[in-house]
């Protein structure tokens, strides 16, 4: 592959089969293909939602592990050393008695830079998962990461992508699951259009991008026994337009690569709405197409 632009860096998002409750197999996988975006010149790796154990697996309770400690994320440290990359993956943490939706981003030196919990878990979810607590960007030589996971990017309002480009990101990456009802006819119903809704519009207003990688599979145990998850991982550039969608199907295993080049924030803080109000004032005082004789 060729070098990056300057000013960017290549994305490799690693949508990949996760099998409930089968740690070590899920772990496996993650780490050839940590190992296979690295050799296509990678300089990040976005991996799913609950890789280790699945999402809403009922293993979850037993097996969850502490982050920073535990094998799981002690494993992808290793790896993100070893082939000198950010690795960014979602993990069911132990933390005493609580378990969370987590994920973390790591840096190419091992150290864990961000650790996230999922805030906005869907109700199928309370049982495995107690409440996340936290929300932050990391400052690196590629860009500000922001981090949030799966269904945090679908609050109303957008709150939790919108509190990230607040805090300065110009990239945020989200661990996911997406799943489909068994029977999901994905030609009468194509996956994903609210995702581009959702990622569309923030990435606009705050001229960042937003990676979104989901899972493949059949999920097994849990509310969702029998459902799939369908990949279509999903990338948006600073434009809200989608720069790449990953294949549907709960077999499409697939490591996605894109360039991705930030853009300088423009603004902060209050500064945010005046350049809102300026573009919202110069949309209106351009005439439409339709009213142009």
């Amino acid at each position: 592959m060729n070098s990056p632009k300057p000013g960017s860096f290549k994305l490799a998002l690693a949508q990949m089969l996760v099998a409930g409750g089968e740690m070590d197999a899920n772990l496996q996988r993650a780490v050839r293909l940590i190992a296979a975006a690295a050799e296509g010149a990678a300089q990040v790796v976005l991996l799913p939602e609950a890789l280790d154990l699945g999402w809403t697996s009922p293993s979850g309770r037993k097996l969850a592990e502490p982050i920073p400690e535990g094998r799981v994320c002690q494993t992808l440290r290793a790896a993100a050393r070893r082939h000198g990359v950010y690795v960014c993956a979602g993990l069911t943490e132990r933390a005493g008695e609580l378990v969370f939706n987590a994920a973390v981003l790591i840096a190419p030196a091992g150290e864990v830079l961000l650790h996230h919990r999922k805030l906005n878990e869907l109700e199928i979810g309370h049982d495995v998962y107690d409440q996340g607590d936290r929300l932050a960007v990391a400052h690196t030589p590629l860009a500000t990461f922001g981090l949030m996971i799966c269904a945090d990017g679908y609050v109303r309002g957008q709150f939790v992508t919108r509190t990230l480009g607040l805090m300065g990101a110009d990239v945020i990456l989200s661990p996911s699951a997406w799943a489909v009802p068994p029977g999901h006819d994905n030609v009468k119903e194509p996956y994903g259009a609210g995702w581009r809704e959702n990622y569309g519009v923030v990435a606009k207003d705050f001229r960042l991008w937003i990676a979104g990688c989901s899972n493949v599979g059949r999920i097994k145990g849990g509310p969702w026994d029998g459902h799939s998850c369908i990949g279509c991982s999903l990338v948006v550039d600073p434009q809200g337009r989608p720069a790449l969608m990953g294949p549907y199907g709960e077999q499409a295993e697939k490591l996605l690569m894109i360039e991705v080049k930030p853009e300088a924030r423009p603004t902060r803080g209050r500064g945010w709405e005046s350049l809102w109000k300026k573009q919202a004032e110069a949309a209106a005082a351009t005439p439409s197409k339709s009213t142009v004789s």
